[in-house]
């Protein structure tokens, strides 16, 4: 690359970034507080539990009964979304996430509680469900992999502050009151800080354009580029009528599917543990393995940002093979390597580089099915995930049990390897050839009439 390029290279990022349709950086506003929110709920909720002096396995119930209305909220939410439109089902998840936490704010009784947090549970899979298929059907092709990398950044992002931010504030406010630093009210305290920020993001929702198909009908508006231009596999379409589901390639939903749920059962036996694993093998207090993972998390933000620059030059499916392989040895190191700066070094470079490729990999997939499979698509993988965390999860439990902490975690790593591995094989060979050109922002067309 000459000097001039160099020096241009910075500018033309930035312009990558720019172009996206107002409905979708108003879904970016949405992301933005909402994934705030979430946060919190994800660091302080089992906490706030603690404090009520319930025990870990009435925590563990509850939890479970949050993942279980989840999982079955998936599919239910996809059909409606495809009968009422994306924007009134994320109205209605927003909604019931408010009532949840205001719910949890005025009821310490358990079984309030694993019930509100089982509409919490489901309310955040309407989002989940349908966020992914919105921001496909409010993007042009060529800006689709910067916005769905700039969303998952925003997510990331909120993460670290809200950890950071809302602790400090709910403590402060806790002294100030005279409550206990740990104590039930000083939870409460960010409780209520989750149900201001979901009320902005209801807010933020209500802006959004209507998109209910009885408006859409007589507009007709199909994102531009759908579906994408490769070699397709005809098969009949499959309908599930009561469900409300549409799948008009059966084999091409698997090739999506599997490789996900390989990904997911390697993760799910690993991910959620490193923190136990890192401060067991080498001795790091508190403070210091939390300084580790906010590392982690930075760093993952930036290479999400720019893996759409690498998928630009690539294609989007090899840009996520290369970065997936990329990671494989870096979990080499991270599991067998005796040396802490090196497993760190690891864990931050496989941390960024696996995260890096699913906005990508999510944009990709959305358009290799017709905008009517996109919600039953997104419910799916979601689905998969969740199914592949919880199988991850029981072999984590055996595998420990019976083979203790390091010849577990060798097992462990040697799973996820294998599996990673595997599943980026599986993208390859499958999708290799399911991008025959690229599509350059300047050159996409602005609109491209499609019939499903």
């Amino acid at each position: 690359m000459t000097v001039s390029g160099l020096l241009r290279a910075p500018q033309r990022f930035a312009d990558n970034y720019r172009g996206f349709q107002p409905d979708a950086r108003r879904f970016l506003l949405v992301t933005l507080v909402g994934g705030a929110a979430l946060s919190l709920w994800w660091i302080d909720f089992n906490l706030y539990l603690a404090s009520l002096g319930f025990d870990a396995s009435r925590i563990g119930i509850i939890a479970t009964a949050g993942s279980v209305a989840s999982a079955a909220a998936a599919f239910p939410v996809s059909a409606w979304s495809d009968r009422i439109g994306r924007r009134l089902v994320m109205v209605a998840g927003t909604l019931a996430s408010i009532v949840a936490v205001i719910g949890m704010i005025l009821t310490p009784d358990a079984m309030a509680i694993l019930i509100l947090a089982a509409l919490f549970g489901a309310g955040n899979m309407a989002f989940q469900v349908v966020g992914v298929p919105y921001m496909s059907e409010h993007s042009e092709p060529g800006h689709r992999s910067e916005l769905f990398a700039l969303q998952f950044a925003i997510s990331n992002a909120t993460n670290i502050v809200a950890a950071a931010l809302g602790g400090v504030v709910a403590r402060t406010i806790a002294d100030g009151l005279g409550f206990l630093p740990d104590g039930p009210d000083t939870y409460r305290i960010i409780l209520v800080f989750m149900a201001v920020l979901l009320l902005a993001g209801l807010v933020f929702v209500l802006r959004l354009s209507d998109d209910r198909p009885s408006v859409l009908r007589t507009r007709r508006l199909l994102a531009a580029g759908e579906p994408a231009a490769f070699r397709t596999i005809r098969s009949s379409e499959w309908s599930i009528a009561r469900f409300g589901l549409t799948v008009r390639d059966r084999r091409t939903f698997f090739r999506l599917l599997l490789p996900g749920l390989l990904i997911s059962i390697g993760a799910g036996q690993v991910i959620p543990f490193l923190n136990l694993f890192v401060q067991t093998k080498f001795g790091l207090d508190l403070a210091a393995l939390n300084g580790v993972f906010a590392v982690t998390s930075i760093g993952t933000m930036l290479a999400i940002l720019y893996q759409p620059t690498i998928a630009r030059r690539f294609g989007r499916l090899r840009s996520v093979i290369l970065v997936q392989g990329a990671s494989i040895p870096f979990l080499i190191v991270l599991g067998f390597s005796p040396v802490l700066w090196m497993v760190i070094a690891a864990m931050a470079v496989r941390n960024s580089l696996m995260n890096a490729g699913n906005p990508i990999f999510n944009a990709f997939a959305m358009d290799q099915v017709s905008q009517a499979e996109r919600a039953t698509l997104a419910a799916a993988m979601s689905l998969m995930w969740s199914i592949g965390w919880v199988i991850a999860g029981a072999y984590y439990s055996v595998v420990h049990a019976a083979l203790g902490f390091d010849a577990g975690y060798m097992v462990n790593f040697a799973t996820i390897i294998v599996l990673y591995t595997v599943a980026t094989w599986l993208y390859w060979f499958w999708f290799r050839d399911a991008e025959p050109h690229l599509i350059e922002p300047d050159s996409a067309p602005a609109s491209e009439a499609v019939t499903d």
